[in-house]
């Protein structure tokens, strides 16, 4: 298994998507940071783009709570 594969499945899982979505809501902020300094438009896009994704994250988290599912991986 690649190390893109395993990384992929450990995203699946809820310390996956708890760091990821972590990790996004940072890089958000550090982005709206610099765009609120420069004004500069595609700042404002990447942080657009980093806030959904950790978005997308916090939703997958709480869905699998939700379910009582601990990871919903299948094997090939």
């Amino acid at each position: 298994m690649s190390t893109l594969a395993r990384l992929h499945t450990w995203h699946q899982t809820r310390a996956g998507l708890l760091v990821f979505g972590a990790l996004e809501l940072g890089v958000a902020y550090l982005f709206v940071s610099l765009a609120i300094n420069s004004g500069s438009w595609w700042q404002y896009a990447l942080t657009f783009i980093f806030f959904v994704g950790s978005l997308q994250n916090a939703v997958r988290l709480i869905r699998i709570f939700a379910s009582g599912s601990t990871n919903k991986t299948t094997k090939a």
